[in-house]
């Protein structure tokens, strides 16, 4: 989408972090923009700041978990706006992770009905109000840089599970909407300076309400070998994937040897393969039993 100004946006996650500086990179470049936070003072806070650049904004206060809610809003939107053509999927949660089997259902329920169905909430209530008007548009979804490895410092797999499903999730549209003018980006950002870790004071009661994490929780400001960048910085690198139509975001060059190295234990797992294949091949050209 090279030209995004006059277009409108609906962000989750809006009111802070990543989610506020992604709307405020999109009302610089003219987008107004539908704000959702399932925290209401925030939300308003932000709907406010987002409104004095000169653009049109308003809050959706939402739990993206909630389909009845998310299916809610696209119809606020959709009568708000009349056409939509952005859709920032960004609201996510985390939480210590490991031992993976020690992690109880009900946080699981909670990491992958926010990060996962949440994600795909909001697709299947957004993306046909971009699809309606038929003039082309953009999805993002906030995955991670854990999205694509799993960090052994940070041991953090449920976070990554969640946000591997994000990563596939976006491919799968990618493909999908191809043929529509619809792009997909997904970001992959490392440390960002935002309130992700306090998530456990924003889980709903359904998921058993606000909770105080365990005591020495590892958190990625202590132990990621990145600098973190700012909410503002990763919303500009949205912004500009967008109208660039890139698919695979990120925001940190260190994080390439992350990927490098996964990619080797891939190729490793197929050089094995080939030569079990090459070993069983002249197993049986000598006539010996390949089992």
């Amino acid at each position: 989408m090279k030209d995004i100004r006059g277009k409108n946006a609906f962000v989750t996650g809006a009111a802070s972090g990543i989610g506020l500086g992604i709307c405020r990179a999109l009302a610089r470049a003219g987008v107004n923009v539908a704000l959702a936070d399932i925290e209401q003072e925030p939300l308003d806070k932000a709907v406010a700041e987002i409104a004095a650049t000169g653009v049109m904004a308003f809050g959706v206060r939402l739990d993206v978990s909630d389909e009845a809610e998310v299916k809610r809003a696209a119809e606020t939107v959709g009568a708000r706006f009349g056409d939509l053509h952005i859709l920032s999927n960004n609201a996510g949660v985390t939480f210590a992770g490991s031992p993976l089997l020690g992690v109880p259902q009900q946080q699981l329920d909670w990491i992958f009905g926010v990060n996962v169905y949440g994600t795909l909430h909001c697709c299947r209530a957004f993306v046909p109000l971009i699809q309606k008007h038929g003039k082309g548009g953009h999805i993002v979804n906030t995955a991670s840089i854990g999205g694509l490895q799993v960090n052994p410092l940070l041991r953090n797999g449920p976070y990554a599970m969640t946000k591997y499903a994000v990563v596939a999730m976006s491919e799968t549209l990618a493909l999908d909407l191809a043929n529509e003018g619809i792009g997909v980006s997904v970001f992959c950002p490392a440390l960002v300076a935002t309130g992700l870790y306090k998530s456990a004071q924003r889980r709903p009661e359904r998921f058993g309400g606000a909770y105080k994490p365990q005591a020495g929780a590892t958190t990625a400001a202590r132990v990621m070998p990145t600098n973190a960048i700012s909410g503002d910085e990763a919303g500009e690198r949205v912004r500009q994937a967008i109208e660039d139509d890139e698919f695979f975001v990120f925001t940190h060059p260190q994080t390439r040897a992350w990927i490098e190295e996964r990619h080797r234990k891939l190729m490793d797992g197929f050089d094995r393969n080939d030569r079990y294949l090459a070993a069983q091949e002249g197993a049986t050209q000598t006539g010996r039993n390949p089992a």
